[in-house]
């Protein structure tokens, strides 16, 4: 059965790298993925948790440890989560600054119900390590080692960057988790 963590964590990979105009920063489509249904089995040694979908479908999702009300949450519960992931990347000008942030803000746990809400974003400077043009690729590299290579949906961009260019790269990355 595919995991719904997996396919959450993967999601920021399969978004589209189109960046026509580097230089004012370009936000790529936001990525959504939303989860509804009925809470059919709880595993609470495994912390899995399976959904019975409207369509009839069943959906597993791992819950983190940092869910502290996870043992609140029961079979025939109505669920729903969504799950939103936003990149934008800007070309940086030579000679300004790296950087590499981070912010979190999270409702999770303080609502009557188990659930909330979270809120994430992490802006990064990395380097244009190597351009592919026969796959239209490229691969950043980061901070501590961090490496990241996406394709190219317009071939055009790799005509405006060179191997070494910086940019910065921002997730904002949201997650909303209701229990009726």
């Amino acid at each position: 059965m595919k995991r719904v963590t997996a396919l959450l964590s993967a999601s920021v990979l399969v978004l589209a790298l189109s960046l026509p105009s580097w230089a004012q920063g370009t936000e790529l489509p936001a990525h959504t993925v939303t989860l509804a249904g009925t809470v059919e089995t709880i595993d609470h040694g495994k912390r899995a948790v399976t959904i019975k979908t409207a369509d009839g479908k069943f959906e597993t999702i791992d819950v983190p440890q940092s869910a502290k009300r996870f043992d609140e949450l029961k079979v025939g519960d109505k669920v729903s989560v969504t799950y939103n992931n936003n990149v934008s990347v800007r070309l940086k000008s030579p000679g300004e600054p790296a950087v590499d942030t981070g912010s979190k803000t999270s409702t999770m746990g303080q609502e009557v119900r188990p659930g909330g809400t979270t809120a994430v974003q992490r802006t990064m400077t990395a380097h244009v390590d190597s351009i592919d043009k026969s796959t239209a690729s490229m691969t950043f590299v980061g901070p501590n080692g961090w490496k990241y290579s996406r394709h190219v949906v317009d071939p055009a961009v790799l005509e405006k960057v060179k191997i070494g260019d910086a940019v910065d790269v921002t997730w904002n990355t949201d997650l909303k988790v209701v229990v009726e």
